[in-house]
């Protein structure tokens, strides 16, 4: 199905060649920045009685600046993750951020220049033809740009936050970027990142994930003053901008960003709060297999070791080119057309995927829209979970792929809409895996694997939200020292995992990127919102069949269009904000708990 070997690593050159030293791109950089100095005194010369092709030439050249800077940041987030010590592209990430700042400027214009509408002028305006198929993208940020602050202090934010706010996240990435841990495995001692100790964790050998999560834990503690500091002046950023917007709850600007109430992000924890305990029944068993009294943090992600004399092919790793054959098999069973999508994104060299020391930490996938190409970041070693990643990030690849063509403006979705297609690639990869396995122990071990990212969503998330909200209001007292931070996150393990573990992870407020990341604030409940979301799509595809190929593709192409209660409401016919939907979506993932038990009864 797929062309034979796959090369691991991902092809640049035809996007900008010559990688950080591309004079393409840094003339590109060089165009950019004029054509932002120029779409600024366009802007500024809009008023309400502007003629409308005024207004529509504009509009469109915002677009298009904005595909040219997504088009940019992407290359630079690829330069910066396979390589953390390219200073070039550190430079030029700066640069990129810079006229981010510049183009962030002329959008506060843009919006300022939306409040002058009377309502009754914005009627008549938002109605006519040219703006009708961009109404809810206008309409949300002339409503957004009621909650700011005016033009000159939202500008003066901007400019600031290049090197007040972005660049703590920027150091955050210097300090783990040469953070090198000593492990050995296998009576060979080698260093490797933080990436590739966090893929230890999943070693089938219990004495080597416990030594090297020893020391992972170590090497967070031995940075913490530092990565301590980048998450205080972040959160000390953000906090003094929502003051001065007067923005009392943390929660409003994420909530506002992933478009969604605060009734529904209640009705989504409450039903999951009151749900999981079934998970400590998996906790019990899986210890009880693995030959421990109670599960530690580091066997969380551990495969199982069964009593069978024969490991079953699912808990040896797999290679990647058979990781991605997997996938492109499993798409086939649902879409062919997004199958034909993977395998052409695999081919192509899409995936920046080999096992090296000197890449970033994590994965990630990045869209270049004037390319019509996307990229995906990991570090494939072989597990389960790394092919599940894939899975993940092939699905964040096709949720663009279908929405290109589109204006940019509707291509704009949120975080917890965006984790939907990845999440939903995910489900299709684990249960077409379950449903086909050879043996017993196969499906046991791939249920496993299945209900850990359901721990994930459910536990991990839960902690890192519980944590990060209450981090943020203690915050606003003055700083926090890393010994508090390390005692509000054990406090928000304990309370997410049901106090069923042995050992928790203190130092994950500074493992986990996510919370460093100045872009997108509160980077955690969306992949909640996504995996149950998921559920509830995919249960109504196993229902209708190849049928609901296209309207699946419908849903995504509105992502960037819809508030998430109203996308609901129209392709699926659910209200989120009760919780009725989300008691379908946490019972379906349970379920796999039950199959898992099952199993075991079975032998």
């Amino acid at each position: 199905m797929l062309k034979k070997p796959l090369n691991p690593t991902w092809d640049l050159e035809n996007i900008f060649p010559g990688g950080s030293g591309s004079p393409q791109f840094a003339a590109y950089l060089e165009e950019l920045a004029a054509g932002i100095e120029s779409l600024k005194a366009e802007v500024e010369a809009l008023t309400p009685l502007s003629p409308a092709g005024a207004w529509e030439e504009t509009i469109g050249q915002i677009q298009d600046t904005m595909a040219r800077l997504r088009q940019a940041g992407a290359f630079i987030s690829c330069l910066t993750a396979q390589d953390v010590t390219d200073t070039k592209a550190k430079l030029l990430s700066g640069q990129v951020r810079q006229i981010g700042a510049g183009f962030g400027t002329v959008l506060t214009m843009f919006d300022e220049r939306l409040k002058h509408f009377s309502d009754e002028q914005w009627r008549v305006f938002i109605s006519q033809p040219q703006f009708e198929g961009l109404a809810f993208a206008l309409n949300e940020r002339r409503a957004r740009a009621g909650r700011r602050l005016d033009a000159d202090r939202e500008n003066l934010a901007n400019d600031l936050a290049v090197d007040g706010y972005h660049a703590w996240s920027d150091m955050y990435y210097a300090v783990v970027g040469r953070i090198n841990i000593e492990v050995e495995v296998e009576g060979a001692k080698k260093a490797v990142s933080p990436g590739q100790a966090a893929n230890l964790l999943a070693h089938p050998d219990r004495d080597v994930r416990r030594q090297v999560f020893a020391k992972y834990e170590q090497a967070w503690e031995d940075n913490a003053e530092l990565l301590s500091s980048c998450l205080n002046h972040i959160a000390g950023f953000r906090l003094s901008l929502y003051r001065h917007r007067g923005w009392d709850d943390v929660l409003s600007e994420p909530l506002e960003i992933n478009r969604m109430s605060a009734q529904t992000l209640a009705a989504m924890w409450d039903t999951i709060a009151k749900g999981k305990a079934k998970l400590g029944q998996y906790f019990k068993a899986k210890a009880d297999l693995m030959g421990i009294d109670q599960l530690a943090w580091y066997d969380l992600d551990a495969p199982l070791t069964l009593p069978s004399s024969a490991r079953s092919e699912a808990q040896a790793t797999m290679a990647y080119d058979q990781g991605a054959e997997f996938i492109v098999a499993q798409f086939e069973r649902f879409d062919p057309y997004l199958a034909k999508f993977a395998a052409a994104a695999l081919e192509n060299r899409w995936v920046e995927a080999e096992d090296r020391p000197g890449k970033r930490a994590g994965g990630f996938c990045t869209s270049f829209p004037q390319s019509k190409q996307s990229r995906i970041f990991m570090t494939y070693s072989g597990t389960l979970s790394n092919v599940a990643t894939l899975a993940h990030e092939l699905g964040h690849a096709y949720h663009q792929h279908v929405m290109d063509g589109l204006p940019q403006l509707n291509q704009r979705y949120a975080m917890n809409v965006a984790e939907t297609a990845s999440t939903f690639a995910e489900l299709l990869v684990a249960d077409a895996a379950i449903q086909h396995a050879a043996a017993p122990e196969q499906r046991l071990i791939l249920l496993d694997d299945k209900i850990q990212r359901t721990v994930a969503f459910f536990m991990n998330i839960h902690a890192r939200f519980l944590f990060e909200t209450r981090f943020y209001e203690r915050r606003k007292q003055g700083l926090v020292s890393s010994e508090e931070l390390n005692e509000m996150m054990l406090a928000a393990q304990r309370e997410a995992y049901l106090d069923g573990l042995s050992q928790y992870h203190p130092y994950f407020w500074a493992s986990k990127l996510h919370f460093y990341i100045t872009g997108t604030p509160f980077y955690n409940f969306p992949y909640t919102f996504g995996y149950l979301f998921s559920l509830g799509i995919y249960a109504r595809a196993q229902v209708e069949g190849p049928a609901f190929t296209d309207k699946y593709r419908a849903l995504l192409r509105d992502t960037g269009r819809m508030r998430v209660e109203d996308l609901a409401r129209k392709h699926l016919g659910v209200d989120l904000t009760r919780p009725d939907f989300w008691q379908d979506a946490v019972n379906l993932a349970l379920a796999d708990v039950d199959r898992f038990l099952a199993q075991i009864t079975a032998g």
